[in-house]
């Protein structure tokens, strides 16, 4: 939306943003002045090093601006004549800062940096300042002179001269625009306390005036002003030269800052004690000097406001010690309780179970933790429990720091549970991981030493059953089982035997199936008879001994009978068969099928 927008304009103002800051800021001759500073700073530099290294107390040294020199002459000397004062223009003005603690050393510090100029032959006139003088200027209304060292040519520089020139720069933009509803431009801060340094921000208030704005509602006039002067402080700093916005503006309406004052907001009165005027209209320094006089006083509503934050403070500062115990203390210990049963393989307990499971399996049947750390669970989770039931209303800071101490001590003692229950595991994984692949190759070519079913498996690998991958991993599998034994195994590699495992043991697998397959096959026989003059089909499986006929009406065992069973014994015979077994079937077996089937035929 542009500025200049019916919509987005405030009645009595003019929001064009056509204007130069630059030109605003730096005369016309600018360029001039620009060179023959240059040429002045070079010069300067010299007895600039000299200066700051015999008087490291040095703050800032500036070079006035020229059309500032009159009135910088005139306020430490009164009056002088226009020859004498055309005498002392011609010499460089040099604005020297120094620490409010070397007030009375001025003297004799200006003796020694005039001496050092004179020496260098350099024809300058030297202001030594305190901070206090550079903020006396403006609590004496000297806003010209205020300003003529925030836009001095910085010859050194702490920090002081460039905040001030972004503070001057941004209230010149404002005052441009806004010169009518402005009634003071006000610095605060660490800035005016003498504590601030290169890197400190600088606090400025704008107060606007909006008694006479009758077409707005205050609160959109006052938001449509705070974008408007904070979109300055960019341009403030560029034309300053800082690196950074350094610049933090508040922007209050008239109405509101009184009414603040008169409540006794204590913002206000900091900012009125501290605060120092880069412009005012006759209202900043009012509130100021009655505030000296104590004239600026609150109302009984707003004592008995303030009075009433203490009692206020007591109970929230209770409130926060039992927020601690509920929120952190409780569910600190809990949540890592509970994470490490999981990683034990428990599903996730209650918070009713957790105690009690963390004494059943890591004190009792593991041991793997010590009683007293269990005991700091339990009593942690009793008070809140009693907290719960409204037994506890509040704690002490003292049983807080106590629980605090017991809760460190407790996760710290977790985390070495942790590694402890993680090396369990990788244990339990490497011997699951040996047993399976072991398991399956006795199932495969029968039980025997761990050696010979390795010479076993090789035979296997050469017949191109197996691949030489398959080897391989089988010696890796053997060889962690030994590392970790011996405790040298990382936990990355018990991961990565684990999946490399994973494809051997699914290959074993899928082999021994096979094999097993064949095996059923070989002993499985289709026949033909007739059953009331009709063809019918009936079935036989060889297995472990023993024979099983499949008929329409059921499954019966051939032994050395004919016996009625199911598909569990069956299955469970099935189960008992040992791989590559040879099949041997009784000649009676096929007596019985005949007394009980009549004539048949074996199909193949």
């Amino acid at each position: 939306m542009d500025e200049n927008s019916p919509e987005n304009s405030i009645p009595g103002m003019n929001l064009s943003n056509n204007y130069s800051a630059k030109k605003l800021i730096i005369p016309e001759n600018s360029e001039k002045i620009q060179r023959e500073m240059e040429k002045t700073k070079k010069e300067l530099e010299k007895v600039k090093a000299i200066l700051v290294k015999k008087h490291p107390c040095i703050q800032a040294i500036g070079i006035l601006p020229p059309q500032s020199i009159k009135a910088f002459v005139e306020d430490e000397m009164g009056p002088v004549a226009e020859a004498e004062l055309a005498k002392i223009q011609k010499k460089i003005h040099l604005y020297i800062i120094v620490p409010e603690e070397k007030f009375k050393e001025i003297p004799k510090i200006k003796k020694e940096i005039v001496a050092e100029l004179d020496k260098a032959k350099q024809n300058a006139w030297v202001y030594l300042k305190t901070p206090v003088d550079v903020w006396e200027a403006g609590l004496d209304s000297k806003f010209d002179l205020l300003s003529a060292v925030g836009m001095s040519f910085p010859l050194y520089d702490k920090g002081l001269l460039s905040a001030l020139r972004v503070a001057e720069i941004h209230k010149s933009l404002v005052l441009q625009k806004f010169d009518k509803y402005v009634v003071s431009y006000v610095i605060a801060g660490s800035l005016v306390r003498a504590e601030g340094t290169k890197e400190s921000d600088v606090d400025s208030f704008v107060i606007i005036n909006d008694t006479d704005v009758k077409r707005m509602p205050r609160l959109e006039l006052k938001e449509r002003l705070r974008g408007m002067i904070q979109q300055y402080i960019g341009e403030a700093t560029a034309l300053a030269g800082v690196k950074k916005n350094v610049l933090n503006v508040q922007i209050y309406l008239l109405t509101d800052f009184w009414e603040s004052v008169k409540d006794a907001h204590p913002v206000m009165f900091t900012f009125i004690r501290d605060g120092v005027p880069l412009y005012d209209k006759g209202t900043f320094l009012p509130w100021k000097a009655l505030l000296k006089m104590g004239r600026l006083k609150p109302s009984p509503e707003a004592i008995d406001m303030f009075m009433s934050m203490g009692d206020k403070t007591v109970k929230r500062a209770k409130a926060t010690l039992l927020d601690i115990l509920v929120h952190d203390i409780y569910w600190g210990v809990l949540t890592p309780s509970q994470a490490l049963l999981m990683l034990y393989g428990l599903p996730p307990p209650t918070p009713k179970q957790t105690t009690t499971e963390m004494k059943k399996i890591f004190v009792d049947k593991e041991k793997m933790l010590e009683k007293k750390y269990v005991n700091i669970l339990d009593n942690i989770v009793k008070i809140y429990k009693d907290y719960e039931h409204e037994k506890i209303k509040e704690i002490k800071g003292a049983e807080i720091d106590k629980l605090l101490s017991d809760m460190d001590d407790y996760l710290g003692r977790l985390k070495e549970l942790r590694k402890q229950i993680e090396k369990r595991t990788q244990e339990k994984t490497l011997e699951q991981i040996y047993d399976d692949i072991f398991g399956l190759l006795q199932a495969i070519v029968g039980k025997k030493p761990q050696a010979a079913l390795v010479l076993e498996f090789d035979k296997l690998v050469k017949k191109g059953n197996f691949t030489q991958q398959h080897a391989r991993i089988l010696g890796e599998v053997i060889k962690a089982r030994a590392e970790f034994k011996k405790g040298k195994m990382k936990a990355y590699k018990v991961d990565e035997t684990r999946k490399n495992a994973t494809i051997l043991i699914n290959d074993l697998v899928d082999y021994s199936q096979r094999s097993e397959f064949l095996s059923m096959e070989k002993g499985r026989m289709r026949l033909k008879y007739k059953k009331s003059g009709k063809p019918a089909v009936a079935e036989v499986l060889h297995c472990n001994g023993v024979s099983f006929l499949f008929v329409e009406n059921g499954v019966m065992k051939l032994t050395n009978k004919i016996d009625k069973s199911d598909m569990t014994e069956v299955s469970r015979t099935i189960e008992g068969q040992e791989s590559g077994k040879q099949i041997e079937v009784h000649p009676r077996v096929f007596d019985l099928i005949k007394k009980e089937l009549g004539e048949f035929e074996i199909v193949l």
